[in-house]
């Protein structure tokens, strides 16, 4: 009888523990799609510089179609996506060039200024922001 109330005992707990996976799952939904593609990458035996480059460039189709879509909803362009397209657009490209094998150094560095330049513009643009403005407006 003694086995059969552990046995209840880590049925109990591991339902728990299962419980609480699902829940952490549910409310973070981007780490279960990131272990999912991950173990996939894995599994397939892909370099993982190419899945990421990869990634990258879907990230960036996603970018486009939403800047796309908010131009043709608000009929605005707003600066912010713009930015972040070439953002992303440029880290792939810094991923292409480390993982070659004939590295030019020089265009790495290159390409990094240029996204810390963008990133001073992203600031920038959420800073002064006319929504930001707006928001400011109505707290005064």
């Amino acid at each position: 009888m003694n086995s059969h109330n552990s046995e209840i005992f880590y049925i109990r707990h591991f339902k728990k523990a299962i419980k609480k996976i699902s829940k952490y799952f549910s409310s973070n939904f981007e780490v279960l799609v990131a272990t999912i593609i991950f173990f996939t990458i894995l599994v397939a035996g892909h370099d993982f510089y190419k899945a990421i480059i990869l990634m990258l460039e879907f990230i960036v189709i996603m970018e486009v179609v939403k800047m796309i879509s908010d131009f043709i909803k608000k009929e605005t362009l707003r600066l912010r996506y713009v930015i972040d397209i070439f953002i992303i657009f440029l880290i792939r490209e810094v991923i292409i060039l480390a993982t070659n094998k004939n590295r030019e150094y020089f265009d790495i560095v290159f390409l990094l200024l240029v996204i810390f330049i963008f990133f001073i513009f992203r600031i920038l643009a959420i800073k002064f922001s006319p929504l930001n403005e707006k928001k400011t407006d109505e707290i005064q």
